[in-house]
Parts: structure tokens; sequence; C-alpha cells
């Protein structure tokens, strides 16, 4: 298996393009980089859907998310997805101000809540952040994430300004067991830098769920941020259907190949899935 280095970007399946890319420039203070075609066979092969795409890539201070509006479009999000399903793919969001964030994205329509009741503070055993999940206008599920005050890691310290949200911390995914996911990923390179086992009334609501238990492993590549984190919900019933690429719920994780690789650049970029269906895209660097 290819190793990796860092997490380069995030990439959305859209429907269209401009009107979500509005959405999180207006809300959440992403800028547009850059707009472009993608077409060919190679394009087709690597994302298995006919037709070309538009892109959009957006940044949020030195991260960067695409969305891809495919020629060809899929389905759109499950309306009833939950937390704990298999599909289930966020981005987190650092913020300096939870409260100028949150009354930010309250101005602009479009979003529904996935917490009840507004930001969570989660205790000190479940991290002690402040955090607040919802979904964009198309169903992809984001977090509002801040950290207490006085200890926020250096790395976002450093990116304080005018802006509530400063950049994304990592992607949450859902998965069925912990350790084979771990495997698949420490694999790719990745180290388990946490763990926690998360649970109470503030996880209940951050989460729309009745008594949720969740095991959360934090992965870092190289640099440790952004990275991923594992969401093992436990005794919660789980839909394990995966998404195409076209699929408005399709996610992917774009790494950096290592340069140590054993395999080269050769067959860059490289679509891959983890074990529990989830989309990784592995790319050279002249493409990161």
């Amino acid at each position: 298996m290819t190793a990796v280095g860092k997490l380069v970007r995030f990439s959305l399946t859209t429907v269209e393009a401009s009107r979500l890319g509005a959405f999180y420039e207006r809300s959440l203070g992403f800028r547009l980089v850059r707009e472009e075609r993608l077409s060919g066979a190679p394009f087709e092969r690597l994302f298995g859907v006919a037709g070309g795409a538009r892109r959009l890539r957006l940044a949020l201070g030195e991260e960067i998310v695409e969305l891809l509006e495919f020629a060809s479009a899929g389905r759109p999000y499950p309306v009833d997805a939950a937390s704990s399903d298999v599909l289930f793919q966020h981005l987190a969001i650092v913020v300096e101000d939870m409260g100028a964030a949150y009354r930010r994205l309250g101005a602009v329509a479009g979003w529904t809540e996935i917490t009840n009741g507004g930001p969570q503070s989660l205790p000190a055993t479940s991290g002690g952040v402040a955090a607040f999940k919802f979904r964009d206008p198309e169903g992809h599920p984001l977090e509002l994430l801040g950290f207490p005050a006085g200890s926020a890691p250096p790395r976002w310290r450093a990116r304080g300004g005018a802006e509530p949200c400063l950049g994304i911390d990592h992607s949450a995914i859902s998965v069925t067991d912990t350790a084979r996911s771990v495997a698949f990923y420490e694999k790719l390179g990745l180290t388990v830098a946490a763990r926690s086992l998360n649970r109470g009334p503030e996880q209940a609501k951050l989460d729309g769920l009745i008594s949720p238990v969740v095991e959360v492993t934090a992965l870092t590549p190289r640099p440790a941020t952004p990275h991923v984190e594992l969401l093992r919900y436990r005794d919660v019933a789980r839909d394990a259907s995966a998404p195409a690429n076209n699929d408005v719920a399709a996610t992917r994780i774009v790494f950096e190949a290592a340069a140590q690789s054993a395999d080269g650049f050769e067959e860059m970029p490289r679509a891959i899935l983890d074990p529990d269906g989830h989309r990784l895209l592995i790319v050279a660097p002249s493409d990161s």
C-alpha cells in the first residue's frame, strides 16, 4: 500500500458548486481560490463516473475544500442519515470565538442543525471542547469546534484574527470496527495520537442521538493537522451502504504520497476505499 504524507485537501460532491461555494463563503469565511473543468478518460477511470466535472477549490486558513459538480449527477444526501451511520463524515472547523461563529452561521439561510440546543460544551473526558454539528444546504455534515480558553494548539493560536473560523482540524468518519480501521490507516503511515470514550447528555445533544457511546480515535499523518478521526458508535444500528463518487454523500480525503513510497508516483492519483467504504485519494506532490 502506498504510504502517505500530509493530508492536502477534502473533496465533496455537490449538485450545484456555485451555490454551495457561496454558502461556505458567506457562513464560514471560505474564499474561492480556483475554478476549473475536469474531463477525459483518466478522470472517468479515477472516479468511476462518466463525463467530467466542474471543480471549485475553496480555502479556509491553510486548508482546502474542493467541490466537485459531476456532469452525471448521482443521488442526493439521504435525508434520514444519522451521525452513527457508516456514510457519516464531517469536517471539523476550528473557531476562535464560538459565539461569533454561531451567529455568523445563523445569519445565513439553508443549513439544518444536527446538534440540539446550540453549541455544546463537552466534559474534560471528551476533550473539553465546545462543538456544534450541522448540515450544509446539500446535507454534508460540518462541525464548529472551539478549544477551551488557553488550550488551543499553537497552530490555531497563531491564526487568530478578524474571522471567527480559522481552518479545518480534521475529518471524522463513522466506522464499524476501530481496530480494523486503525490497522488500515497505520499501513498508510498515520499514527494513533489520542483516544477517548465520549458519552453523556452533552454528547447526545451534539450528535442528535439518544444516549450515544462513542469511541473516538485520532490518527495523524505528517504534519499532524489536518488529521482523521474514527468514530465508533456502540450499540447503534448503522447503514452500511457506500455512496458512489457522484452521490452527494461521497466525501474524499486527499493525501499526498510520501516521498519514500516504494510505488513512486507513476500511478497517481490513486483512489482507494477504507474498510467501511470511505473514499481516499492519493496524489503526487505536484498535484497537492
